[in-house]
């Protein structure tokens, strides 16, 4: 009779020996890490190093503030919104549309293209940004419309993975009733699955748009315009007065975005 009893704490036990071997593992690969890469501490906290640094940070505390530069930071400012902001709208429908079939809504679903569909979605997202800007500047030419484009088609495989697996989580109960009731698939993922997921998927929409805030700076270093056309200009240069402020007309669009996020969220939680 108490056999079962002193063989119930088999699975509880075997959980933490995993988690245990888990947890090892990753010790020993941070151990590894250590140990291969060429970490010069003592170089980086030496006084030289220390005192430089010290000097390049008191050149970025006085950010330039003459009307001329800040007309043309404000003009940079908003091409950079404007590229994330188009960017990430084109990947939100691009995404959507292709996570439909990545997606397994219920259990019966066929999903016949999930395979297909999600070796699309990581060829657009294993791809870097950088090397979409690189080729559609080939393409292109010069400037933002190469930009958004490489943000549009990177992000796309983000989010597309991203809402896919929204989709795949989402409570079965509402959409069963609609297909009992003889509701085509469209009306039920318009009426039972959006709702479910919809907060969900503006969270995930919104975030990334923030990084896309960065990721078009960064596109600009290749010449896709904006703000980072500016940072790579000004850095070159070492005008650090510029290079300062164009990193707080950074630091604004990520916060705007930051604060737009809140707001809905607080917005769809009512």
């Amino acid at each position: 009779m108490n056999a079962p009893s002193s063989a119930t704490p088999r699975p509880r036990t075997n959980r933490c020996l995993a988690c245990w071997c888990v947890a090892a593992g990753a010790l020993a690969l941070v151990g590894l890490s250590f140990w291969s890469l060429d970490l010069q501490w003592t170089q980086f906290v030496s006084a030289p190093a220390l005192a430089r640094m010290g000097r390049f940070l008191a050149e970025l505390l006085r950010p330039e503030t003459s009307p001329q530069f800040l007309h043309k930071l404000l003009g940079a400012t908003l091409e950079t919104l404007a590229m994330s902001a188009l960017g990430t709208l084109l990947a939100v429908l691009l995404g959507l549309a292709l996570a439909l079939p990545a997606s397994k809504a219920f259990d019966s679903d066929p999903a016949r293209w999930r395979g297909a569909t999600r070796l699309v979605l990581n060829a657009l997202r294993s791809i870097p940004d950088l090397v979409w800007a690189t080729l559609l500047l080939i393409a292109a030419g010069l400037g933002p419309f190469a930009g958004t484009l490489a943000l549009a088609l990177h992000t796309s495989g983000v989010l597309g993975r991203l809402f896919a697996e929204a989709i795949e989580n989402t409570p079965p109960g509402p959409g069963f009733a609609l297909r009992v009731r003889g509701l085509a698939g469209s009306r039920v993922f318009l009426y039972a699955t959006l709702p479910q997921v919809l907060p969900q998927l503006l969270s995930y929409t919104l975030y990334r748009w923030e990084n896309n805030i960065r990721a078009a700076t960064v596109l600009g270093v290749v010449g896709a315009g904006g703000l980072g056309q500016m940072l790579a200009f000004h850095m070159g240069l070492f005008q650090m007065g510029e290079t300062s402020s164009v990193l707080v007309a950074m630091l604004a669009l990520v916060a705007l975005v930051d604060a737009l996020s809140f707001a809905s969220r607080r917005w769809l939680a009512i």
